[in-house]
């Protein structure tokens, strides 16, 4: 059986190439995790985030990893997993330092979301940015306040941090581990990783995404507020990504057909119907690689359904105070 040009081409672009991509982020992610954890500076890195992490009875790893996130989620989510693994977090901690992390995840992905949806829909982004942004503020505060319920108070050893930091840094040595354990690890993430990104590239082909996205869009005439305008909207920003709501929104109230308020729930919707798919085809792969596909199952379920109930108590204090 001969392959012509044009698949070849499609499956280097949608497939091969997108995962070579993940695989050298992982790569990454991974040796600068284990060269953290060889050097011993994850209470130095911790440091960004103290008063917060102090407040929540979380570790200096959880703190390092929240302060990592800002740059790499992977990086932060390997940095979780290799502590896990040591037996150095136990698994309440590690599910409230993954969703501890929403925050400086959503500051990564906010200048992108903003400078896409202000040219088209004008000031209703600032409303809508601003939404999503107390919805990822109210996550985290509210996973510190859980955390210092569920966690016991850490032992910090100031003395020990404040020593080793005047030790020299032998990097031959910390190189020398950090590969050791890189070339354990990563063998195991392939063996995931690989198969279940190619199993998802495949459903995603056959429409399965696309079906279900529809499908679900289809039923919400329940929701109060949402014109058969607003489910278009939804359902383009289910189908695609957030840009295709957004034009759509912008260009319906170019031609006066919907208000701010409007657009606004409607995008909100859309992005609490969005997520949990989108997790699934985009973070599954990798999270499955780096941690046991049942605890990356978990911990994607805990965040999602952490993120939808935060955007669904935001939409309903907004509908309630602008109709």
């Amino acid at each position: 059986m001969t392959i012509s040009a044009d698949t070849l081409m499609m499956l280097w672009d949608k497939l091969i190439w997108p995962l070579l991509r993940l695989i050298a982020s992982i790569s990454v992610g991974l040796m600068v995790a284990n060269l953290i954890e060889s050097l011993n500076w994850t209470r130095r890195i911790a440091l960004l985030a103290r008063p917060l992490v102090r407040f929540g009875h979380l570790s200096d790893i959880s703190g390092a990893s929240f302060s990592m996130a800002v740059f790499s989620g992977v990086s932060a989510n390997t940095l979780l997993a290799e502590a896990y693994d040591q037996q150095k977090l136990s698994k309440t901690e590690l599910v409230l330092a993954n969703l501890f992390n929403s925050l400086p995840t959503y500051f990564v992905h906010l200048p992108t979301m903003f400078f896409i949806t202000v040219p088209m829909i004008k000031g209703a982004a600032v409303i809508y940015v601003g939404l999503t942004l107390f919805a990822a503020l109210l996550r985290t505060f509210s996973i510190i306040v859980v955390s210092r319920l569920l966690l016991p108070k850490p032992v910090r050893e100031d003395s020990a941090g404040r020593d080793g930091g005047r030790m020299g840094i032998d990097w031959r040595e910390a190189m020398r581990k950090s590969w050791i354990r890189f070339k354990k690890r990563i063998r195991k993430i392939l063996l995931v990783t690989v198969p279940i990104y190619i199993v998802i590239y495949a459903m995603n082909r056959v429409g399965f995404f696309r079906e279900l996205e529809q499908a679900t869009s289809a039923y919400l005439s329940f929701i109060p507020g949402l014109t058969p305008h607003s489910v278009g909207i939804i359902t383009l920003q289910m189908a695609s990504e957030l840009t295709a709501g957004v034009a759509a929104a912008g260009a319906l109230l170019q031609d006066g057909v919907m208000e701010h308020r409007e657009i606004i729930l409607a995008l909100l919707v859309g992005n609490i119907l969005s997520s949990p798919l989108r997790a699934v085809r985009h973070q599954f792969p990798y999270y499955a690689g780096i941690f046991r596909p049942k605890v990356a199952t978990e911990l994607i379920v805990c965040s999602q359904a952490f993120r939808v109930f935060s955007l669904i108590l935001v939409a309903i204090g907004y509908w309630m105070y602008s109709f």
